[in-house]
């Protein structure tokens, strides 16, 4: 039989006094921990208060600190910006006039509007459109003389003549129809691609082909009319009151529009638009000129020790500003497209030159008679065949006029990012129109495109003019003493660009991280052509008044982006400035910028700091680019200043701040001007 199993000990039963016991140990407890936890947080908030009120008395002290040197800081930034308008003086002492179409297109957007009155860019318009007439002119005469010579420069083979005649802007392709063989359709100019299929019609016709192309374009209005800008007043070194000049001059205006609508009923509404709007621009600033002289001559009869140059220079540092604003102020609004097909050169550039495409009637052929050579000359001089026929009769269904095949050759020296469009020239409303052409194709590889037209006429290329915006990073450094190199980095490119003295240069061009060699590196430019340059090269990182309609963008407020340019063009000598992330974080008034000392190759290792700035005040940021959040802690062992100038002279070297004083002022006003022009804080 099997042993009995134990029975386990039975769990002892707590007793009432016990349970009472245990219920008051953790209560006992439970309320120490709290009074515990109460402490702790009593004493970390008042630590927390303590640390915010020595923060807010430090950063009051930092405030007040600022604010008793500001006026000195200001006084001495001021004499330091006396070099936009020194610059401004010396440039309009070497400006010339000269009668050549890209000389008075260079005047007109190289001199500042407040010193060209209206009739002066009207008279230089003027000349400009004389002057393409006479180029057109001179281009007819030249192809006629080579037209009757037609029969004894014909090609053995062919019978036909064929003739190329090329300079550094122009090339002119001409073909003579001698033989008139209906097979002979295809027309292909000797060693090249380009040429045309034509219809049979012209096959057998008494016509010449023409194709000029110039590698400039004397054809697109000069200034394309984004936006009007009535109701807009003008914004000079201060907000100033100009109500009653800007009304004066709007009468002005009105008196001057309707004495030319009188005069010149036959002038283009587009180019009466584009005068009315030049004539507004002019106005609004002879208004802040007028409104700058007249405070000006209030204080010469307060200060009469003051002399005439300091008012002349007062007068002109006073216009530059406003004019240097302007250039980073957004318009308000954009036109409506009257037309579907109507090219938005707001929104189009064009690129490549112009090609002219012409059919024209084949002169008569010189004849050799008994020694002497005979011509028939034609009092109307060379004339365009129509095609297809304007005829009034009624069409015949049989009879059809199909559209003619044109094949181009992109020049080298432009660069498409994306496909290029062809767009023909609509001679009656002057604009571009991108209807009436077909069957496009484009071989990237050979860099031909081939196309059909209804009717020839004159045909370009357009590119979107913001494909390389915004940028994703860019980088200022100096190399040596006044010269600096400017990189801007798109999601297509890289552009580097050295700036010196009163003259620009196109380092390098790289695709997508590869070398190009390019037409442009090199050669040494003023600002303005150079810009010029480089957007008819398609590299364009010019924005317009008009490109934050196509572009996001990170809009700063523009008396803020200005003082940033202006106080980073005086430290260029000396300091390397660059693209921040937390730029795009802050708010459009402040703007955030990497900084370091740069006076040799040797420096360039050193650290980055980041540098924010307000217009009025300039700080150091605790926080690295790195960081993960933003915050505008102020760097230890640091202070508040009104000027980047006054910031970056606590921490630089001697002789980087005596580089700063001795820059000279064409350099600080081409660095300036350049990045006005590219827009780095904006556009990035």
């Amino acid at each position: 039989m099997a042993p009995k199993s134990k029975k386990a000990p039975s769990k002892k039963k707590m007793t009432k006094a016990e349970r009472l016991r245990l219920m008051q140990e953790e209560e006992e407890r439970r309320l120490k921990e709290e009074e515990e936890a109460r402490l702790k947080f009593e004493k970390e908030e008042q630590e927390r208060l303590e640390i915010q009120r020595i923060e807010r008395e430090k950063w009051s002290l930092l405030e007040k600190k600022d604010l008793e040197r500001r006026s000195q800081e200001l006084e001495e930034l001021a004499l330091l910006e006396g070099c936009f308008p020194e610059a401004e003086k010396q440039k309009r002492e070497i400006r010339a006039l000269a009668q050549l179409i890209e000389k008075v297109k260079l005047i007109l957007l190289e001199t500042p509007t407040y010193e060209l009155d209206h009739r002066t860019v009207l008279q230089h318009q003027g000349s400009i459109l004389r002057l393409q007439e006479l180029l057109s002119l001179k281009i007819n005469v030249a192809t006629e003389l080579l037209l009757r010579q037609a029969s004894n420069l014909a090609d053995l083979d062919t019978g036909n003549m064929e003739k190329i005649i090329k300079d550094e802007n122009v090339t002119l392709y001409v073909w003579a129809n001698l033989k008139k063989n209906p097979r002979h359709r295809s027309v292909r100019f000797s060693e090249t691609q380009i040429g045309f299929e034509i219809p049979r019609i012209l096959a057998t016709s008494n016509v010449a082909l023409r194709l000029l192309h110039t590698r400039y374009d004397h054809i697109t209005p000069l200034f394309p009319i984004a936006v009007t800008e009535q109701n807009q007043n003008p914004v000079g070194a201060e907000q100033v009151n100009v109500e009653e000049s800007t009304e004066k001059a709007m009468t002005e205006e009105k008196l001057f529009t309707e004495e030319k609508a009188a005069n010149e009923d036959e002038q283009p509404k587009a180019e009466q638009e584009r005068e009315l709007n030049l004539v507004q621009e002019e106005n609004k600033y002879e208004a802040i000129e007028n409104t700058v002289l007249q405070r000006t001559s209030d204080s010469e009869g307060e200060d009469s020790q003051t002399t005439q140059l300091e008012l002349e220079m007062k007068l002109l540092s006073e216009a530059v500003l406003a004019a240097q604003l302007c250039l980073v102020e957004n318009v308000v609004e954009l036109p409506e497209a009257s037309q579907a097909y109507k090219v938005d050169l707001c929104h189009f550039s064009t690129l490549g030159g112009v090609y002219h495409l012409d059919v024209l009637e084949l002169p008569p052929q010189c004849k050799p008679v008994k020694g002497w050579v005979l011509v028939e000359i034609l009092q109307e001089g060379l004339q365009r065949f129509i095609y297809p026929p304007d005829t009034t009769e009624e069409p015949d269904p049989d009879v059809t006029f199909p559209p003619i095949e044109v094949t181009l050759e992109i020049h080298k020296s432009v660069i498409f990012f994306e496909r290029p469009r062809v767009v023909r020239w609509d001679n009656e409303g002057k604009f571009w129109r991108s209807d009436g052409i077909s069957s496009v194709y484009y071989n990237r590889e050979d860099r031909l495109l081939t196309f059909s037209m209804d009717t020839l006429g004159p045909v370009t290329l357009i590119q979107d003019a913001h494909v390389n915006m915004p940028y994703q990073s860019w980088e200022m450094s100096p190399c040596g003493m006044n010269k600096v190199l400017l990189i801007v980095k798109t999601v297509f490119m890289e552009l580097q660009i050295y700036i010196k003295e009163n003259l620009c240069m196109l380092a390098s061009v790289k695709l997508r991280g590869k070398g190009l060699e390019f037409h442009l590196k090199g050669k040494w430019m003023a600002p303005i052509p150079f810009i010029l340059a480089l957007k008819e090269a398609g590299l364009n990182i010019f924005p317009a008044v008009y490109s934050h309609f196509y572009v996001v963008i990170n809009n700063k407020v523009p008396q803020v982006e200005l003082k940033a340019y202006r106080q980073m063009a005086l430290l260029s000598s000396a300091f390397s400035f660059g693209w921040s992330k937390w730029n795009m974080v802050c708010n459009s008034t402040r703007v955030v910028i990497r900084v370091r000392e740069q006076l040799s190759e040797e420096t360039e290792h050193h650290t980055w700091s980041l540098l924010m700035f307000s217009g009025d005040r300039a700080q150091m940021l605790k926080m690295q680019e790195e960081n993960d959040k933003f915050s505008e802690a102020l760097r230890e062992g640091t202070e508040f200043h009104s000027t980047l100038y006054h910031m970056m002279k606590d921490f630089a070297s001697p002789v980087a701040m005596e580089r700063v004083r001795h820059s000279n002022c064409q350099f600080i006003d081409s660095v300036c001007y350049m990045l006005l022009s590219i827009r780095v804080l904006s556009y990035s």
